[in-house]
């Protein structure tokens, strides 16, 4: 068997609001099929964007991160879109600023330390 390559499938309420959402923070959408599936991409990763069916559909017990260069700029762009975040510093792996998209799936930028 040959991988020819994964995405991570979020479950979501709204396809427009979600694409919209993400596209904002920097992503791309890729491919759309009308309001059945989206794929948006990221360097390195490739999210799925899947219609949850119902008002209590959620993704889970997830999170997905993005590395950045620059902690400030970054707040700074969240702080502009309205997007609340929490920036934690771990003293050891990075400078984190903690966030949600639109559905409340856990998202996160890294300043890494290395």
């Amino acid at each position: 068997m040959k991988l020819n390559g994964s995405n991570v499938t979020i479950m979501v309420k709204d396809m427009d609001k979600s694409i919209s959402f993400y596209e904002s923070i920097g992503l791309k959408l890729k491919q759309r099929w009308d309001n059945h599936y989206a794929m948006i991409e990221a360097p390195g990763i490739t999210l799925g964007i899947h219609p949850g069916g119902n008002s209590t559909s959620s993704s889970g017990s997830i999170s997905i991160g993005f590395m950045i260069d620059s902690c400030e700029e970054t707040k700074a762009m969240l702080t502009k879109l309205n997007i609340p975040a929490t920036e934690q510093d771990d003293g050891k792996s990075g400078i984190y600023l903690h966030f949600k998209d639109p559905d409340g799936t856990t998202l996160y930028f890294v300043q890494p330390k290395w």
